[in-house]
């Protein structure tokens, strides 16, 4: 996972607990999600673009 061992990734979870709360965790797990979804979209949608651009000039 990232070059992170156990011990440093349950120290990062630590951290990020303290950071942000027990409430506030399932939210920003749930919005980066949804950035997540919506950059994966954008990326295909800008491919098909591309592609459509490509098949037109030829």
């Amino acid at each position: 996972m990232f070059g992170l061992g156990m011990g440093e990734a349950l120290i990062l979870l630590a951290v990020v607990l303290l950071l942000f709360g027990g409430k506030k965790l399932p939210e920003l797990g749930n919005s980066m999600g949804k950035a997540l979804t919506n950059f994966k979209k954008g990326m295909k949608e800008n491919n098909a673009e591309e592609l459509e651009e490509k098949n037109k000039d030829a």
